[in-house]
């Protein structure tokens, strides 16, 4: 057997590798745009950047260091210049290929950075792995805005995996819907009539708004807005403002909220104030042909007959009479059972007419008197 050269020797000392094996190496020195790493073998393995990473014009001298050691997978065993080619990237989404089929066929939720916001679609990455997540699975609701997302921390799980086809699909949305049905169901065992909640206004429309109660929905209507009335509910809140209110009424999933708080009933001491005979100050809210309405407080309102606005003839109140005009009356009819209450301008008239023909007498009775001392002088 004839003696090997030392080349040969040193030929058989270096390990051999095939193209698409995985090795581990040590990085011996790091450039702006590729890795160059000692793979025992008798050239060295490069990664450049575009198979470090998906990142573009990122500096590789911010993500790893000289000495670390890292695996990667041959591309070419030889690039033409006597250097093996390496992919990091490649490697890391077979790993993260493998994660995903796992999580898959575990029904694992899955953590991750939203990497991109797409037209139709939030982009994650796991461990260099790409999950598309449609903009239908995002959230529960009708999402305008996917820009929020961005750069945010996400739970999903995935719903479609064929990695093949590169159609790996992740879903938030049923995480968010089982997520919701557990505190539905904790807050329906909560919850009673007649209890004082706190909740976040989610909605608000011209009939009403939306409480989110933790759990479940609740409808304001503008008529449990207030004891009195409330002509534009968009001017009196605002969405994502915290709110206490009454449960008035629970109807299956329905829940039916209220701002009408008892011990805040104006009627609770309507019958001191509006006393037949008292005299009462007013805003006309509305009229018809047959009278107005006048707001005594929110809450309270008293019909001011047509027949009791004037002594004068009066066809229509609105002949006299405008919407928002301060008036005083006089009360002349209280029904507490029926909350109802006739005012009386007219009445008011009357009083005057009998002060003033009471100062008309008293004025010609001293007139009387000082024309009979006169005559007496004389």
């Amino acid at each position: 057997m004839s003696e090997m050269s030392f080349e040969q020797m040193l030929e058989e000392s270096f390990k051999t590798i095939h193209n698409g094996e995985v090795v581990e190496g040590t990085i011996i020195d790091v450039k702006e745009d590729e890795i160059i790493l000692n793979i025992g073998y008798k050239a060295d393995g490069i990664i450049t950047r575009s198979e470090y990473t998906n990142e573009p014009n990122v500096d590789l001298r911010t993500l790893v260091n000289v000495n670390d050691k890292m695996e990667a997978k041959v591309l070419k065993v030889n690039d033409g210049e006597g250097q093996v080619l390496l992919t990091y990237k490649r490697l890391a989404a077979e790993k993260g290929n493998k994660k995903l089929e796992e999580a898959f066929n575990n029904h694992e939720v899955l953590k991750a950075q939203v990497a991109q916001v797409l037209g139709g679609g939030l982009s994650v990455v796991v461990d260099e792995s790409r999950v598309f997540i449609p903009a239908s699975l995002v959230s529960d609701t009708y999402e305008k805005n996917l820009g929020k997302y961005e750069g945010q921390e996400i739970e999903f799980v995935i719903s479609e995996f064929n990695p093949r086809r590169r159609r790996i699909i992740g879903d938030r949305k049923q995480l968010l819907v089982a997520k919701k049905e557990v505190m539905q169901k904790e807050l329906f065992e909560r919850i009673h009539e007649g209890d004082v909640v706190e909740g976040v206004i989610k909605n608000v429309t011209d009939f009403g708004a939306f409480i989110d109660l933790g759990g479940a929905d609740g409808l304001l209507h503008i008529s449990e807005m207030s004891w009195g009335r409330v002509e534009n509910p968009k001017k009196v809140f605002k969405v994502g403002e915290t709110i206490s209110v009454l449960i008035k009424e629970i109807s299956g999933t329905k829940i039916a909220l209220s701002l009408k708080f008892e011990n805040q009933n104006p009627w609770l001491t309507a019958a001191e104030k509006y006393a037949v005979g008292n005299v009462v100050d007013g805003k006309v809210a509305r009229m018809t042909d047959f009278g107005a309405f006048v707001e005594l407080e929110p809450g309270v309102d008293a019909l001011l007959h047509v027949s009791q606005i004037s002594h004068d003839h009066v066809e229509k109140p609105s002949d006299v009479l405008s919407v928002g005009q301060e008036i005083t009356a006089k009360v002349v009819d209280f029904n507490e059972d029926d909350k109802k209450i006739s005012l009386s301008m007219k009445a008011l008239e009357n009083a005057e007419d009998a002060v003033s023909q009471e100062m008309y007498e008293d004025v010609a009775e001293d007139a009387a008197e000082d024309m009979v001392e006169e005559s007496i002088t004389e």
